[in-house]
């Protein structure tokens, strides 16, 4: 269990810090723009992170989806459904659109570059790994998260100990960033909003990916929690260098090139890393989604949509994150609650499957291994765990025999 929750922590960090986030610049907009009280509004968001990936997670792994259009229509009304699918769909295009504009910023502070050099980086190792399946998808989300944490783990330390700010200074230079709304509160309901619009869709790929709903929940309860940490400090960071880097578009790389310029060239890496753990996670749930019926059309549809997001993504990037980000922010509010109430509706039965599959697990481990005898009666009871499951009982068979076995390092090839 501990493996697979690790994995989940670290796959869903990756995907919503995106370009926005590692770059610094939603922090800006979303809360340093108001003050001292946006550092408040960014510890509210936090909490709520936890909540809403503890949900999403728990019930991609409980309903065994393999795409959100799945787990909508089993917590919403039809037409409610439609129009949250609508939705993200048009998020996870949005969202890889503004992370193709995001790497072009990036490369361009820190090495002057052409805004579409970093673009077609982008875009060329997006297509390469594109190919993957889910777990090789998850896997890479995931080992490129730790990069981003040790990074703004440095910033926020060193910001934080050297810090000798004027506060009306401060005050001054952080009303000459736009806000993203005409109230902090509004402002802190839309961030958790664009999160989870942003990282719902592939959040519950990686949970229906995985067939313990504790871990899953676990998974993204834990990496909301670390999500909204950083959030908080890098916000207080920022604000204490709100009269450095209001104007700039990549205002964390600014600060990390204060500390020492080797320490901006692996931050302006490690924020590409980023912001492709982003732009894979979006445009590959898309292409799940719209092709769900066609799964072999997969892979042209993840193609065409990359490369009009590439095209599109020439806007700039602060526009597309001050234009698109607050309305997406808005309807992921939506989205928060309908996800919420059906979460609060089928607790009692997700935790009754949770168990159903835990004593599942614990007799495929037993049927498997070789050194062990495996009765007709135990033969039975997992033949009724299958039918009282909630999901289709040779999905769920199969799918947890293949998890056993490579837990037990036998070779899945053989039954």
């Amino acid at each position: 269990m501990l493996k697979r929750t690790v994995t989940i922590v670290l796959a869903f960090i990756g995907i919503i810090v995106g370009a926005g986030f590692a770059t610094g610049q939603e922090m800006l907009q979303y809360f340093v723009s108001y003050g001292k009280v946006g550092i408040i509004a960014a510890a509210l968001s936090s909490l709520i992170m936890a909540i809403s990936g503890l949900v999403v997670v728990q019930l991609g792994s409980y309903y065994l989806a393999g795409d959100h259009g799945t787990v909508l229509r089993r917590v919403s009304y039809p037409l409610l459904a439609r129009l949250l699918d609508l939705g993200v769909l048009i998020t996870l295009f949005c969202t890889g659109t503004v992370m193709f504009a995001g790497a072009g910023s990036n490369l361009n502070q820190q090495f002057g570059f052409p805004t579409w050099v970093g673009a077609l980086i982008l875009l060329a190792i997006t297509l390469i790994v594109g190919l993957l399946d889910v777990d090789k998808v998850t896997e890479v989300i995931g080992s490129i998260t730790p990069l981003i944490i040790v990074f703004m783990t440095i910033t926020v330390v060193w910001v934080l100990s050297t810090s000798h700010a004027d506060y009306s200074v401060l005050e001054q230079a952080v009303h000459t960033i736009t806000p993203v709304a005409p109230h902090w509160g509004i402002a802190t309901m839309n961030y958790v909003g664009l999160n989870l619009m942003i990282g719902a869709s592939m959040a519950i790929i990686i949970g229906g990916n995985n067939t313990d709903p504790r871990a899953a929940g676990l998974g993204g309860m834990i990496g909301g929690i670390i999500f909204g940490l950083m959030l908080t400090f890098a916000t207080w960071s920022l604000y204490l260098r709100a009269d450095q880097v209001a104007a700039d578009d990549v205002p964390m790389l600014t600060i990390v090139n204060q500390i020492h310029p080797w320490l901006g060239f692996g931050m302006s890496i490690a924020i590409l890393g980023m912001i492709f753990n982003t732009v894979i996670g979006m445009l590959y749930a898309f292409g799940r989604r719209i092709t769900a019926k066609h799964p072999t059309r997969f892979y042209p549809a993840f193609v065409v949509s990359s490369l009009v997001a590439f095209a599109v993504s020439f806007l700039g990037f602060k526009t597309l994150v001050a234009t698109l980000f607050p309305i997406l922010g808005y309807m992921g509010v939506l989205l928060f609650l309908v996800f919420l109430v059906g979460w609060v509706r089928s607790f009692s039965q997700i935790r009754e499957e949770s168990t159903r599959r835990e004593n599942m697990r614990e007799l495929l481990r037993r049927k498997l291994d070789p050194t062990k005898r495996f009765s007709s009666k135990q033969r039975r009871r997992l033949a009724r765990y299958e039918t009282e499951s909630n999901v289709e009982d040779t999905d769920i068979a199969e799918t947890m025999q293949e998890e056993v076995k490579e837990e037990l390092g036998l070779d899945s090839s053989k039954s």
